[in-house]
């Protein structure tokens, strides 16, 4: 079938859009329809070059649908059913999966990284040559084909650009919150960056009882934000971030610091912020090739944590529907998290808006 989709040709140079070739669903797969899809970082990392993938690529890994035809074998969804995306689809029977981390599971990386699926070809092209998915979603189009596990059903009642941002940025915000970090109740907790991981992460450390929640962001605009989600305090980035998080701590610094954008420079000003035996959790994703210093003498004699955090230390068929239903019962307030709606033609618009930092998640609306 012909389909529009974004695609990314070459580093440097912004999305097209474009007619391709899309397969039908093989064993074990599905067909799509997308309704939405969130505007993220991660993929603007492929124009960049920050992250590396096979070219030409289709973006976008945080997206939901409707199920539109399924494949031979497939039993967990059938057409007409709602679904979130799932890019760190697990296998469950793997190491990793049985010690309660499928979000680590490493069965399925090999192919998705190749930008395949997971019998290692498209099911993208354009006259003849392949077109690579990136997280075996490439949600950034009007259909795609995922495989089977990549499909977490959803309800018909939750609107479906809601159901797209759990599939990326609440459920690696709120889970580094709750799942990954365990903020205790009572504690201070500071932020860096308030875009929308970083505000789906003060989210969950409001639901963790954190009495102190202090946001850090580039953009002035994003103090008020912030605040609306549950932040006590703003503060803008810049080199006295740590002694001012201290002076608002006691002189110890937060309790809980999390680093929500991927900048080196930004992860070693977080862990002077962070309190000896505080933990410091890197959520957002360096450059590839990158590195961070972050001082050893420093982190032995204070006994500061450093972890990171990966999708949210997610179990995704639990969370999602957890997620989902705590924005039922006014838990989450995901309908505020979605600050404007684009046409796929407006894509690079999106991005550029994200970058702004005037909005907290642009989604992408199909239909």
């Amino acid at each position: 079938m012909k389909i529009k989709a974004a695609v990314l040709n070459q580093v440097g140079t912004p999305f097209t859009i474009e007619t391709l070739d899309l397969e039908p669903p093989r064993t074990g797969e599905v067909l799509v329809k997308v309704k939405a899809a969130g505007v993220c970082h991660s993929d603007y990392h492929l124009r960049t070059g920050d992250t590396k993938h096979v070219l030409p690529v289709v973006p976008g890994h945080e997206g939901s649908g409707i199920v539109a035809e399924v494949g031979p074998g497939v039993n967990r969804v059938q057409p007409g059913d709602a679904v979130v995306l799932n890019w760190a689809p697990n296998c469950g029977t793997c190491y990793y999966c049985l010690h309660d981390r499928p979000n680590l599971c490493t069965t399925y990386v090999g192919p998705l990284w190749a930008g395949t699926m997971l019998d290692g070809t498209t099911r993208l092209s354009r006259d003849g040559a392949p077109v690579y998915h990136f997280s075996g979603v490439a949600c950034f189009a009007e259909y795609v084909v995922v495989p089977e596990i990549s499909c977490v059903p959803m309800t018909h009642d939750i609107p479906l650009e809601v159901g797209a941002l759990v599939g990326c940025a609440v459920t690696t915000g709120v889970g580094a919150a709750l799942n990954t970090a365990r903020i205790k109740p009572g504690s201070s907790v500071a932020v860096f960056g308030a875009g929308g991981v970083g505000l789906s992460i003060i989210m969950g450390a409001r639901l963790a009882g954190a009495s102190q929640i202090i946001a850090v962001d580039r953009a002035e605009a994003k103090g008020a934000i912030a605040l609306t989600f549950g932040a006590t305090d703003f503060i803008m980035a810049g080199p006295q971030v740590p002694q001012t998080v201290r002076d608002m701590t006691e002189g110890r610094g937060a309790d809980y610091v999390f680093e929500a954008i991927g900048i080196p420079a930004v992860q070693e000003q977080c862990l002077e912020t962070v309190r000896p035996g505080g933990t410091l959790v890197l959520v957002g994703v360096s450059p590839m090739g990158s590195s961070t210093n972050l001082p050893g003498a420093v982190i032995t004699r204070q006994e500061k944590t450093v972890t990171g955090s990966y999708y949210g230390t997610a179990h995704t068929t639990r969370d999602f529907p957890l997620y989902l239903d705590m924005y039922r019962r006014g838990l989450l307030d995901l309908d505020r998290l979605v600050s404007r709606t684009y046409r796929l033609q407006e894509l690079n618009e999106a991005f550029a808006d994200m970058l702004s930092g005037e909005i907290a998640r642009g989604v992408i609306l199909f239909d």
